[in-house]
């Protein structure tokens, strides 16, 4: 028996109806995002459903027989700069536990700006590099298809003109009442995306586990693998992608400079561990704001798939990946740098998110303090600690950052 778990139920059915679930035997489930924004109801999620959820959670998953064969995310948000990334760490979560994502993204969205004719703000064409890079370490399909626009009819500077300007230029399916908020099936895009996933369906049905790992010599992957590494290429226009944004915010350095910066943290009893001294560099990303979450979080690990990683696991990366909240500088004479207060970030902010995540930490109470609904989930925290407490930049940022530096503090991974 099929399950898809989802968010929206509309869209579940946008799915369901489109693809060969449709003449097979489906239940639908609620999908709860996690222990911090669903406290009464995160614990009742399966652990198999769990276990893609640990950095986020992704707007679709369906499982066969207990295991989850495809995840699916879906935004209609323009793909500028960083923008492009702010879910890229619910692809990275599939992927990186052998599920196969699907991710639905416009390839521009109309934007109306004071003074200024309507225009495309068009999909950063990184996403697409960073989508092959966790391909090639996973070998599990990370695919993208256009959420349908009127892009091509109505290129800049014609934009104003596109029929569907009212919804940003997107072309949502004629069946509003059944289908609110979905992409128009009848697009070219959606057609290709239901086909793929037939063939997930259908390489899954004898055997989940062994069907996805040969997925991506299915010749239709294969054929929407080359489709985004050409439009990749197309849309880069040669353009070096050091240059692009989130890596134009990157520099990387010796990592003695970031080890001398470190040292501050050094004194008899303590030293810093051989995992950051093993790599001779060290890639810092450099978000010179406020402290917060999105659009952060998911350029933070496209840039540990695009500079970083090498193999499945955070010890496999070649350069260190340093997530840096302040004004960067520095010297060559002393090999160090350093991080000024410019935007008013400080480590109590990451502190205090991480505090205020652990109001939703039940192992400090005595058994007579649990009610009854809180007992199961208080034995999914013994289990997991407040993993799925914490808020999802917190989760992400610890999770995928070898260190995280402040104008005030520090933390890192000595292992």
């Amino acid at each position: 028996m099929y399950r898809v778990w989802y968010s929206t139920e509309s869209f579940a059915d946008f799915i369901i109806d489109h693809t060969a679930l449709a003449g097979s035997e489906v239940r639908k489930n609620k999908m709860y995002e996690s222990d911090a924004n669903n406290p009464k109801r995160f614990h009742t999620m399966p652990d198999h459903i769990r276990k893609i959820m640990y950095l986020d959670a992704p707007d679709l998953i369906v499982e066969l027989d207990n295991e989850p064969i495809f995840s699916i995310e879906i935004t209609t948000e323009a793909g500028t700069g960083h923008n492009a990334f702010q879910r890229f760490a619910r692809i990275a979560a599939s992927v990186e536990n052998g599920v196969p994502a699907f991710y639905i993204y416009p390839e521009g969205a109309i934007i109306t700006r004071q003074g200024a004719n309507s225009r495309w703000d068009v999909l950063n064409p990184l996403l697409f590099k960073a989508m092959e890079g966790i391909m090639n370490i996973y070998g599990i399909p990370a695919l993208l298809y256009y959420f349908p626009t009127d892009i091509h009819d109505f290129p800049n500077p014609n934009a104003t003109n596109a029929p569907h300007i009212g919804n940003k230029g997107l072309r949502y399916d004629t069946q509003i009442a059944k289908y609110p908020g979905c992409p128009d099936s009848a697009s070219s895009e959606m057609q290709k995306m239901f086909e793929a996933i037939n063939e997930v369906i259908k390489a899954t049905a004898s055997g989940v586990k062994i069907g996805q790992s040969k997925l991506l010599r299915n010749l239709v992957i294969r054929e929407r693998r080359a489709f985004m590494n050409g439009e990749f290429s197309t849309k880069a226009s040669g353009q070096d992608i050091h240059q692009m944004s989130p890596l134009s915010a990157t520099t990387t350095i010796d990592t003695q400079y970031l080890l001398n910066h470190l040292s501050q943290y050094e004194d008899s009893d303590y030293s810093i561990g051989e995992l950051l001294r093993n790599r001779r560099n060290t890639v810092l990303y450099k978000v010179n704001a406020k402290f917060r979450g999105d659009p952060y979080p998911g350029a933070l690990a496209a840039i540990d798939y695009l500079l970083c990683r090498e193999g499945k696991t955070f010890e496999e990366r070649r350069n260190n990946l340093v997530l840096v909240f302040g004004d960067l500088s520095a010297n060559e004479r002393t090999q160090t740098i350093y991080v000024a207060d410019n935007k008013g970030s400080t480590i109590a902010d990451f502190v205090n998110a991480v505090k205020n995540s652990e109001q939703h930490n039940l192992l400090t109470r005595d058994y007579d303090e649990l009610s009854n609904g809180e007992k199961p989930r208080y034995l999914m925290q013994v289990r997991y600690g407040s993993t799925y407490s914490k808020v999802k930049h917190i989760r992400v940022y610890s999770y995928f950052a070898d260190a995280i530096l402040f104008p005030d503090g520090s933390l890192w991974r000595d292992a």
